[in-house]
């Protein structure tokens, strides 16, 4: 890997686009280095992955309503959206925004924490939906994943979104596009644009993870991998894009990360002296394997609680009587403390009213709830009736979290065997007692108790879509998947998944 300085230029400086961080992104776009079997592996267990929770998630309503809009679109031969018929076409951008938001509306695929957070997942609708469009083949298919995830997952090791709130999708729109711009075997000039057209149009902010959540957090991705593909296309006619979009003078950088908070300190004069970045990429001929880095979900919550769920699973056994507990207090990291714990000052993580994108984002309703269950499960753990429950308000009600210097010291470990995401839970009894116990990382984590593995991944989508697909659209899908290198050109349709006849839900009317 080689690692890329990022800092801000005056206009007059006329920064060469060699000297680009989205030009050296495109570079490793374009760079046609193979892509190495276990890559290629994990590329499909993640293809499952996405499957399995779309089809999960297929009937709730923000997918309902992404897929209607996206079905105004229809275009013959081009890509497929979930749950609806292999047969039918639809324009790639709609597919993907509705494909997205299919993922993205459990929070239950795969997740990337560094300086910022990610789902890298998200990368595969826009870059599907594509293949699908343009009749790529399965290889075609996975070197653009594997880019995806790669600049993804480097952006979000080296740049942080969230302490300037903005969202973490302008990290995504970005690598889809690259991901694109590789599938299709564009030159470097053109996936350039591409890159900076689509950081340029995804800036959004962390409002809509927030106080109230809302669907917009489903949406958020699905509409950045929607930029993503009219980026790219505008590319391929010829359009350019702001430039240097990183780097420049009124930049991103200069005007809403760190260069606009040096600036705010020190004066604007000042915002151009400092390295504010140190971007890892692969050197040229380097092999993609960022996607190794990250890891998917046993548990339908927010990753910083994965761990902290199967901790909650293990202290179960030495708490007897929940209602003698005085209280609980989760000693985590920075993030875990501020985003979805009482750090955040968010009184609806607190609310038995609350939607369930908020109580997904309040590890104190979420530790509640396994510490009693014993289980998560994707919809009845965050039911009304079980959020409502008298005795669950109670418990939920005596936890509180803090923040460790230690716990956060190992959030931002560069060191995979320190790592950690979970942190150290102490329930002290009414008669004076205590339960002390702690858990770094999720069971299902690669160095986890129990990593996933394609077998996991395969019990996955059959638990997920027991009842919604038929075993035998399961099964073609899973022969199909696993086989994706030898796929030809134009049979990526397969991989979708369909419903059987009128299982579908309609969305309400609308403009499209």
């Amino acid at each position: 890997m080689q690692m890329h300085p990022v800092k801000l230029y005056p206009s007059k400086a006329l920064l060469p686009r060699e000297e680009q961080l989205a030009w050296k992104i495109a570079g490793v776009a374009a760079d046609k280095v193979a892509v190495q079997k276990d890559v290629q592996e994990m590329i499909i267990n993640r293809i499952i992955d996405n499957a399995s929770v779309a089809i999960a998630a297929v009937n709730r309503r923000p997918v309902v309503s992404a897929r209607a809009m996206a079905m105004g679109h229809p275009r013959k031969g081009a890509a497929t959206i979930f749950g609806v018929s292999n047969a039918k076409g639809f324009s790639p951008e709609w597919a993907a925004w509705a494909n997205g938001t299919a993922v993205r509306e459990l929070d239950f695929h795969d997740t990337f924490l560094a300086a910022d957070y990610s789902h890298p997942g998200d990368n595969i609708p826009p870059v599907l939906a594509v293949a699908q469009t343009m009749e790529k083949s399965g290889r075609d298919l996975i070197r653009g994943l594997a880019t995806g995830y790669e600049i993804q997952i480097d952006l979000v090791r080296a740049i942080c979104l969230h302490e300037h709130k903005v969202d973490h999708i302008a990290h995504l729109c970005p690598s889809a596009a690259a991901g694109i711009g590789t599938l299709l075997g564009l030159k470097q000039e053109v996936i350039f644009q591409a890159v900076q057209q689509a950081l340029h149009v995804s800036i959004s902010f962390r409002q809509s993870r927030k106080g109230e959540i809302s669907s917009w957090k489903a949406f958020a991705p699905a509409h950045a991998g929607k930029l993503a593909v009219e980026a790219a296309d505008r590319a391929m006619r010829g359009e350019g894009a702001p430039s240097p979009i990183y780097e420049g003078e009124d930049s991103v950088i200069g005007w809403v990360l760190s260069g606009r908070t040096k600036a705010d300190q020190d004066g604007r004069s000042a915002a151009y002296e400092p390295v504010y970045y140190q971007v890892p990429l692969p050197s040229p001929g380097e092999p993609k394997r960022a996607i190794l880095d990250s890891y998917t979900k046993e548990h339908s919550a927010e990753y910083q609680s994965q761990a902290l769920i199967d901790l909650a699973f293990r202290m179960r056994e030495k708490v007897k009587d929940f209602d003698s507990i005085e209280r609980i207090t989760i000693h985590t990291s920075h993030h875990t403390h501020y985003v979805i714990g009482t750090g955040a000052n968010d009184p609806q993580k607190m609310d038995p009213k609350a939607s369930r994108e908020t109580l997904d984002h309040s590890i104190m309703y979420i530790f509640a709830v396994a510490l009693q269950d014993g289980r998560w499960h994707h919809v009845d753990s965050y039911a009304p009736k079980r959020a409502q429950r008298a005795d669950t308000v109670r418990l939920w009600h005596k936890i509180e979290t803090r923040e460790d210097p230690e716990w956060t010291r190992k959030y931002h470990s560069r060191d995979p065997n320190e790592l950690a995401f979970g942190g150290r839970v102490e329930i002290v009894l009414k008669d004076g007692s205590t339960v002390v116990d702690e858990l770094g990382i999720a069971n299902a984590h690669p160095n986890g108790a129990r990593p996933f593995g394609r077998e996991q991944y395969i019990q996955k989508f059959r638990t997920l879509t027991e009842g919604i697909i038929s075993a035998r659209e399961a099964n073609r899908f899973l022969e199909v998947v696993q086989d994706l290198a030898r796929l030809p050109a134009g049979e990526l349709h397969m991989l979708n998944v369909a419903l059987p006849n009128g299982t579908l839900l309609e969305g309400k009317p609308g403009i499209f």
